[in-house]
């Protein structure tokens, strides 16, 4: 019989979480254009697969974890420090998570979104569309091809959700009526600008951003990037939309103007960037590429300074709707941070991957008060 050292199923599954976030930030490129940043990231990468896979491996990166996470943090999470409802998504599914603690599994959905004012969730099975309260029940569903990435916005009574299913950015009303293909988009999560009129930025190819009127059809802005796109979003105030590419990610203003940007070296790698709400603000994680080993920061992007740094690799950031309170995953020690902005406080959750059945995103988080 084959020994398996305590939490042996855990260590694998944040090792893998750190693999794949290094395959992701690559980009094939033919070989007369090849370059160090491919190969150093094809090493490591391969690093870290011998690391998680190898006996002698899985006992380096054990040791290693060991002088990692956040001291006396807490056993489980007894609550979240900031009003609001946090949605979450594993292996398991997806969780809705109040202020004490308590959590709920709604169903084997892969992507969740709360509604504009959190009273119902997106979700996605499959091949469904669905539309649930945050007890689980369903209120209607939609069979589409692989749908992804749902995005809820609009008013109490006015709500539509875009997302990707099949190679088209689609749009549905909050009730379930009225769905229909806008146009032709890569497989990136779209971004609602808030304000009057539903204006969408979405990614009509890996590499270029469309902002586009829905009811009119017209196209507002179109931009390109020399990098697959992550992720997008908008300030709060709906002036300013955030195209995030792991070494070359962009602010841009209503005409299309760069306002800021960061071109990591090929020594780091961004890994996730968000803006503070209630700001023009954005903050960037950045990590070690090889994510065993370095340091991980969490920093604003125009001036630099630090929210946190830590040994070992982040993976995702994500705000509290009042801007109060960041939420940093931290696969490495398997831990969540949360981190105090301004008056410096901070509090870690430990064994996160345990108490929602697998390493967890944060999918959404919700409502400021």
């Amino acid at each position: 019989m084959s020994y398996r050292a305590p939490n042996e199923q855990e260590a694998g599954e944040r090792s893998w979480e750190v693999v794949r976030a290094a395959y992701e930030s690559r980009e094939p490129v033919a070989w007369p254009r090849r370059h160090a940043r491919p190969l150093i990231a094809g090493a490591l990468v391969a690093a870290v697969v011998a690391a998680a896979l190898s006996p002698p491996g899985r006992s380096v990166v054990r040791s290693f974890r060991k002088a990692v996470g956040v001291e006396h943090a807490q056993p489980a999470l007894f609550s979240v420090p900031t009003p609001g409802q946090l949605l979450v998504t594993s292996r398991s599914g997806a969780w809705v998570v109040q202020r004490d603690g308590s959590k709920r599994l709604l169903g084997h959905y892969r992507d969740a979104v709360f509604s504009p004012h959190g009273l119902f969730i997106a979700a996605t099975h499959a091949n469904e569309l669905v539309a649930l309260d945050p007890k689980g029940h369903v209120h209607w569903t939609l069979a589409r091809p692989s749908p992804r990435f749902p995005a809820w916005a609009g008013t109490r009574t006015d709500t539509r959700i875009a997302y990707v299913s099949r190679g088209r950015v689609r749009v549905v009303a909050g009730d379930g009526a009225g769905d229909r293909a806008v146009a032709p988009a890569a497989l990136v999560p779209p971004a609602w600008r808030p304000g009057a009129g539903r204006v969408l930025a979405y990614a009509p190819t890996p590499r270029t951003v469309a902002v586009v009127n829905i009811d009119s059809g017209t196209t507002l802005l179109r931009l390109g990037s020399s990098e697959a796109i992550r992720k997008l979003e908008w300030s709060d105030n709906g002036r300013l939309l955030l195209v995030f590419t792991p070494h070359a990610t962009r602010v841009y203003d209503p005409r299309g103007h760069i306002v800021t940007q960061d071109d990591p070296s090929d020594a780091m790698l961004d890994i996730d960037a968000a803006f503070q709400p209630g700001t023009e603000r954005v903050a960037v994680v950045r990590i070690p590429p090889s994510g065993i080993s370095g340091s991980s920061d969490v920093f604003f992007l125009r001036t630099g300074r630090k929210l946190f740094n830590v040994t070992g690799a982040f993976r995702q950031l994500a705000w509290a709707p009042n801007g109060r309170w960041a939420l940093v995953t931290w696969p490495t020690a398997n831990q969540w941070i949360f981190v105090r902005e301004g008056r410096r406080k901070i509090i870690g959750v430990s064994r996160i991957s345990t108490q929602f059945g697998g390493l967890p995103r944060v999918a959404d988080w919700c409502c400021a008060s």
